[in-house]
């Protein structure tokens, strides 16, 4: 339905949105951001049309009303070293536990309120990041751009993955499954995922090994070490992105799992301190180990191509589009709950 404008300032803009994509880290958003910030609106990985533009928006944004769009999450302030040195994921003013601004986590009591993705139209901050979505591409697909995204920076803009090379991926989620699209086009020449038993890691391992995994493991039946070994002649991997978001454990068996002079990169939380290892092993081994979060403009771009092109099957990872009143159900699926056989769900309004 259409809602009754809303006055809108020349440095903002409003947009219709055409879905939203549902991230794993909502659950965590869902549970906890409402006690300590009070009722907001969930949703970041938005995908929309731009509605109305100020006049002071529309001369800085490059983009023209009825454009489609993906939105990044972060809201930054523009001209800190993090902004100015193109990271400006780490600013400040996009981080929510300083009070800062992200779309998806920030509170309704924060003028003017539509600050998620999780509704019919939404507020456009002036200083929003925009991607024109390429010709063709429609906004259920567009909405894989963010996960995809985090992939490409793991893998290949950070993890600098390449031919040659074996990856090994913990975790056969949303974030592991974007990882093997980026390795098989970074030109991995073995690309190992690793999960739990049952069905829900058995289904995403299958999916893995079509996006162009080599192989998958379940560490519950197979030993990763000895695996690992096996199929590297002794050398073990390149890179190790650890997606996996179970516990700590995933941690020191990513270390243990790099080759010397190897790359270990910590993508998925664990929210638990890490137990004691053997810290003497990454100097030992000359390790590169790396903390990671979230995407830079470039891999945003990066994905909407790969998205485009359907490069490595990737758009099969969209497997659900429901209502705007079966949120609460997409959620529930994050932690097993709802829906089975999802990777990647999105949100339309328009939907019944």
């Amino acid at each position: 339905m259409d809602l009754e404008p809303y006055p809108l300032a020349a440095d903002s803009g409003l947009l219709r949105v055409a879905v939203t994509g549902v991230c794993g880290s909502d659950w965590g958003y869902y549970q906890n951001l409402p006690k300590a910030r009070g009722p907001l609106i969930l949703g970041h990985e938005t995908v929309g049309y731009v509605e109305r533009m100020g006049a002071l928006a529309a001369q800085r944004w490059g983009v023209k009303e009825g454009d489609l769009v993906a939105l990044e999450e972060y809201v930054p302030c523009g001209h800190c070293d993090f902004c100015r040195s193109s990271d400006f994921r780490l600013c400040n003013a996009t981080d929510w536990r300083l009070g800062g601004l992200r779309y998806g986590a920030t509170a309704l009591s924060v003028a003017p309120g539509w600050w998620g993705g999780f509704a019919e139209q939404q507020h456009l901050h002036l200083n929003t990041v925009f991607h024109k979505v390429p010709s063709g591409v429609g906004p259920q697909h567009a909405a894989l751009a963010l996960p995809l995204s985090n992939g490409i920076e793991w893998t290949y803009l950070q993890g600098h993955a390449g031919p040659g090379q074996t990856v090994v991926i913990q975790g056969p989620g949303q974030q592991g499954l974007a990882c093997v699209v980026a390795a098989r086009e970074a030109g991995a020449a073995q690309i190992i995922v690793t999960g739990l038993s049952g069905p829900t890691d058995a289904r995403r391992m299958a999916l893995a090994l079509k996006l162009g995994a080599h192989h998958a493991i379940n560490i519950e039946e197979q030993d990763v070490l000895e695996t690992v070994a096996d199929l590297t002649g002794g050398l073990m991997a390149d890179l190790v992105i650890d997606c996996a978001s179970g516990g700590p454990a995933s941690v020191v068996s990513a270390i243990e799992l790099a080759r010397k002079k190897g790359t270990v990169i910590l993508g998925g939380q664990k929210r638990q301190k890490v137990p004691e290892f053997d810290s003497d092993r990454i100097i030992a081994n000359f390790l590169t180990v790396k903390g990671m979060r979230g995407h830079s403009y470039q891999s945003v771009e990066m994905a909407l191509q790969l998205i485009a092109h359907n490069r490595h099957h990737v758009t099969d990872m969209s497997t659900h589009c429901l209502g705007l009143g079966q949120t609460d159900l997409a959620l529930q699926t994050l932690v097993g709950k709802g829906l089975e056989g999802a990777i990647h769900m999105t949100i339309d309004p328009t939907k019944a």
